[in-house]
């Protein structure tokens, strides 16, 4: 992938390492407030300051401000990855019409477990639309999502050719 645009929320890329019990709390547990014990001292992974309530990512910790900052327009607050875009594009664009939920996972471009989270959640949220055949569709506020998560990765409108799957 090209560099980005705008800083974003990113899954690790040795997320594989992760056990599924534990791979499922760290998801869960996203964006939670946390207040740090008086014994440790933890800072923005944006701004590098020392800050006493967190929210936290995957064992980063951001401040409200740095974590508002994350977020992409069009989001409703759900925080977007490239993950999170390669479903929604995968999901407007298929490469072989209807998407189904098993390549979606397996093209994410993170583990297929966490693409079964992530394609969940933007089923919950509203911006895909899941039929009983387990087929995907992108949904209005997907379409929006899409285009906000696309113009925060790669400055531009949204393109195929910039999704994982065509890139590998």
């Amino acid at each position: 992938m090209s560099a980005f645009v705008q800083p974003c929320f990113l899954y690790p890329p040795n997320i594989q390492i992760l056990d599924l019990a534990t791979l499922v709390s760290l998801y869960r547990s996203r964006g939670e407030p946390f207040d740090v014990p008086a014994a440790e001292i933890v800072s923005c992974a944006v701004t590098h300051r020392i800050i006493k309530r967190t929210k936290r990512w995957f064992g980063l910790h951001y401040s409200q401000k740095a974590w508002d900052s994350l977020l992409t327009t069009g989001s409703e607050g759900y925080p977007l990855t490239p993950a999170e875009f390669n479903i929604l594009g995968l999901a407007g664009l298929p490469p072989q019409p209807p998407l189904t939920r098993e390549f979606a996972q397996k093209n994410c471009g993170t583990t297929a477990e966490l693409g079964y989270l992530i394609i969940n959640d933007l089923v919950q949220f509203g911006f895909l639309e899941a039929t009983a055949g387990h087929e995907l569709y992108l949904a209005e506020r997907g379409e929006i999502a899409l285009d906000g998560i696309s113009r925060r990765l790669y400055g531009t409108e949204f393109k195929p050719e910039l999704l994982w799957y065509y890139q590998t």
